[in-house]
């Protein structure tokens, strides 16, 4: 159910920068779960903008329409924005969404028709998510979730580790999370291989072509923007050409992978383990087959959550809405 704003909100003001009269501008955070919803009460205090924060997490795309009446721009953690949803939120003309996979939630292009932006911010939560890669690839490694579960069970389970120093990881893209994977792994002793769709240089990783880098790699780790050239980039000829016993690593978007042919690799073996923050279809739907398997260590899209990632998610989201508020006021001066 959505919650209706509360006191703490705050309140329209008229004053705009630099003491001129601005365009008055509304903005709604439309699903703050409770750790951003802190942080937006500290940081969305701007002069020319009149925000809502709406702890509603679980908000549904119908319910939209009510929660940005009168919203010149929707702040969007993880909901879905469909264009014909979008139809309906009247004067909405910006969209920041908290992240930078706003395709996996709406159709940019398509609102871009109807006259309002998307905005995405980019490297906020680098370090978050990844230290979530390097600690899957732990995890993985060394067999922790099996144990785990086993001891829970009543059972002792002992498994061998595969040790990975020494070892070789492999980044599919190349951005500022994979440089963090890269430090990271460096400092691990691993050996760092990487391919970027863009020729690239980065101190102590060798850029090879996607085919060495399955062929070669201990551990793969997907770091790709979802777009229609991506989806299902690593296909199930890519999985099969993958090094036998590897170990895949996605902390990037689910829908990257063939989740059929990763599900057929793991079963047969092929695979060691997946170790998973994102999947094809979220929530992960209880009994999938990926919550079957014992060679698979799941998190619930969850690598960016870190205090440090909030608080400069938001800091970049405050700046977005003041640069929207500018425009604003600009052209309308300028009018």
């Amino acid at each position: 159910m959505t919650r209706a704003a509360s006191a703490s909100e705050l309140a329209p003001m008229e004053v705009g920068l630099h003491g001129m009269k601005a365009i008055q501008l509304k903005a709604v955070f439309v699903d703050a779960n409770p750790t951003l919803a802190g942080v937006a009460e500290r940081l969305l205090r701007l002069e020319d903008v009149a925000f809502t924060i709406n702890r509603a997490p679980d908000i549904v795309a119908d319910e939209l329409p009510a929660a940005l009446s009168g919203a010149q721009i929707a702040i969007v953690d993880h909901t879905n924005l469909p264009t014909h949803i979008a139809r309906r939120c009247a004067g909405l003309r910006d969209v920041v969404f908290l992240g930078t996979g706003a395709r996996s939630y709406m159709n940019p292009d398509e609102l871009a028709e109807l006259g309002i932006v998307v905005h995405t911010i980019k490297g906020y939560g680098d370090t978050a998510v990844a230290e979530c890669a390097i600690a899957l690839m732990w995890a993985a490694a060394r067999d922790l979730s099996a144990m785990d579960r086993g001891i829970r069970a009543g059972q002792w389970l002992r498994t061998d580790a595969l040790q990975l120093t020494g070892r070789t990881i492999g980044l599919v893209g190349f951005g500022g999370i994979a440089g963090e994977v890269a430090r990271l792994a460096s400092g691990s002793g691993m050996r760092v291989l990487a391919w970027n769709r863009e020729a690239k240089t980065h101190a102590g990783v060798t850029f090879v072509r996607i085919e060495t880098l399955l062929a070669e790699s201990d551990v793969v780790s997907i770091h790709l923007a979802l777009n229609d050239e991506t989806k299902n980039f690593l296909s199930r000829e890519r999985i099969a050409a993958m090094r036998p016993g590897a170990i895949l690593i996605n902390t990037a978007r689910g829908a990257l992978v063939d989740e059929d042919a990763l599900i057929d690799a793991l079963r047969a073996g092929r695979l060691r383990h997946a170790g998973l923050d994102v999947f094809a279809v979220e929530p992960l739907p209880p009994g999938h087959p990926l919550t079957l398997l014992p060679n698979v260590t799941l998190s619930a899209h969850s690598a960016f959550r870190t205090p440090e990632a909030s608080e400069n998610l938001l800091r970049a989201a405050v700046a977005h809405c003041s640069a929207i508020a500018m425009r604003a006021t600009d052209a309308s001066a300028g009018g």
